[in-house]
C-alpha cells in the first residue's frame, strides 16, 4: 500500500471538472485507489464519490493505492493535484 497527503491549492477544490480529471487519471491504473478528506473515504475512481467529499481549496486530502502499480498511481495523482488538475 502506498499513500500520500496533499493540500488542495486550486481555487475550487475537487469541483466537477477537477473530479472528472482525477477519475480519468485514476482509471488508468489497476490499483484500488481511495481518496480521504476530513475523515470521509471514497473510491478514487468514482466521480460521484469524489464530488461527495466536498473537498475545497485549502483542505488536505490523502490518496491511497493498493495494487501492482500503486506507487505510480499515487505519484501521478499527487502531481495532478500539484499542477492544478492540468492534464498532459
Amino acid at each position: 500500500m502506498k499513500q500520500d497527503t496533499i493540500v488542495l491549492k486550486n481555487e475550487e477544490g475537487l469541483h466537477a471538472r477537477a473530479a472528472a480529471t482525477f477519475v480519468r487519471a485514476a482509471n488508468r491504473f489497476t490499483a484500488d485507489i481511495t481518496l480521504t478528506a476530513h475523515g470521509d473515504k471514497v473510491n478514487g475512481k468514482s466521480i460521484i464519490g469524489i464530488m461527495s467529499l466536498g473537498a475545497f481549496s485549502g483542505e488536505e486530502v490523502t490518496i491511497c493505492a493498493e495494487g501492482a502499480d500503486e506507487e505510480e498511481a499515487v505519484n501521478t495523482l499527487i502531481n495532478l493535484i500539484k499542477e492544478d488538475f492540468k492534464e498532459d
